[in-house]
């Protein structure tokens, strides 16, 4: 299945079924011939892919340099970054040569932007291995790092020259993360697509991923290419994200996976819909048990106070105003300005 994203350069998100061993075939019609290419991965996915990946690339001719980094979030920060800038600048690459990110979400979102900086840009193409990197990270080009002061606070926006999705690396994929990954479908549903959310409170099987991951990405199309630089619709994707991201700072990013920040998030913000008389009544609590059907935490230890200070600094900020993603219902949502104190009222 190809899905096109039509952005200013447009690209495809290709999902198939054994498509990782063909990598090298699809960038042949991309990049130049001959190219350097930097496959850029971590410690755990790239022993299962990493050479399966080399070996296509190298088949169709690309010179290829590896760089692997430490599994985790914690490796998502500038040093990560600078030193895939040696690796790319002792290698000779130049703005002919592209980069290749082989891995979840951590691993797009710092390759990604490695490419948008290096040389001022050089283009990238995006191998998810991670359900929520598959259904969410890897479209739409949102690329960066984290600072101590919270997530993805260095960025920037460089759309792929495509995506590459496998939905059987998800087979490899160990259980956590695929919770962590439902997180991100859990709220596709509740933002827009009520038959996907109805899906999965029935339960889905191993073989309706492939079908769940094409209607996420074909829900973030519409937004991507309607509103490219997230500053008016788009932000509906953020459902659950403002406070989880504030959730997952006070977590010092770790313990807390995003998937799992994302979820407890959701809960608050349709809580607080209810309360404001905005979010139709026992939304909440829909969320809050569908989220536990998939193994996702739906509470934290965390204060109100606390969350809502962890905040200060969320990239959909206006000055003290929060732009809240809030519901109507399941599959209706709204962007819902409000003030941190306001909030903190709200929540008590």
């Amino acid at each position: 299945m190809k899905i096109e994203i039509a952005t200013a350069v447009p690209y495809q998100v290709t999902v198939e079924n054994g498509i990782i061993d063909r990598v090298g075939e699809l960038a042949a019609e991309l990049e130049r011939p001959g190219a350097k290419a930097m496959l850029v991965s971590e410690s755990n996915v790239f022993p299962l892919y990493g050479q399966r990946v080399k070996d296509s690339l190298e088949s169709a001719g690309f010179r290829v340099s590896e760089f692997l980094f430490p599994a985790g979030e914690s490796s998502k920060q500038i040093a990560t970054v600078c030193d895939i800038y040696r690796a790319l600048s002792e290698n000779g690459f130049t703005r002919s040569d592209f980069i290749v990110t082989l891995g979840g979400g951590v691993t797009g979102d710092m390759g990604g932007f490695a490419a948008a900086t290096f040389l001022r840009g050089i283009s990238f193409l995006q191998i998810p291995t991670s359900l929520l990197a598959q259904v969410d990270a890897s479209v739409g080009g949102k690329t960066g790092v984290d600072l101590p002061f919270g997530k993805n606070l260095v960025g920037a926006f460089h759309q792929p020259r495509a995506v590459v999705t496998d939905p059987q690396t998800l087979n490899t994929l160990p259980e956590h993360y695929f919770h962590d990954g439902m997180g991100e479908v859990i709220k596709y549903g509740c933002i827009s697509d009520l038959a996907l959310l109805e899906q999965l409170e029935k339960g889905i099987k191993p073989v309706d991923l492939e079908e769940i991951i094409i209607r996420c990405v074909s829900s973030k199309k519409k937004l991507v290419e309607e509103d490219t630089r997230d500053k008016g619709r788009r932000m509906i994707l953020n459902f659950g994200h403002t406070f989880g991201h504030a959730l997952e700072k006070l977590h010092h990013f770790q313990e807390l996976a995003h998937g799992e920040a994302v979820g407890i998030g959701m809960v608050l913000a349709a809580g607080v819909g209810e309360k404001l008389g905005i979010t139709r009544a026992g939304t909440a609590e829909r969320i809050r048990k569908v989220l536990v059907q998939y193994g996702l935490p739906v509470e934290d230890c965390f204060s109100k106070e606390e969350i809502i200070e962890a905040t200060a600094l969320d990239k959909k900020s206006d000055g003290e105003t929060l732009q809240l993603i809030l519901l109507k219902e399941i599959g209706e949502s709204i962007i819902y300005p409000i003030h941190r104190s306001q909030l903190l009222c709200v929540m008590e």
